[in-house]
């Protein structure tokens, strides 16, 4: 679980935007929405190449193959 140390005196506003940085960075949101509900190992399999399938056309973009 992320959490910062807050100096004395800083804006409760920055503070609150550092924490929800370090939450979105450790991806416990994207962890509690996948956890709301049963995924078939089937559908997990698909999700997962289809991810895969468009990182490798991103990384080849990168890289100035075009896809």
């Amino acid at each position: 679980m992320p959490g910062i140390k807050v100096r004395d005196g800083e804006p409760i506003d920055k503070v609150l935007r550092i924490f929800k940085k370090q939450v979105e960075k450790a991806g416990v949101i994207g962890d509690l929405k996948k956890g709301q509900h049963y995924e078939k190992p089937s559908v997990k399999r698909k999700k997962k190449a289809i991810a895969a399938r468009k990182r490798r056309i991103k990384q080849l973009r990168k890289m100035g193959r075009g896809a």
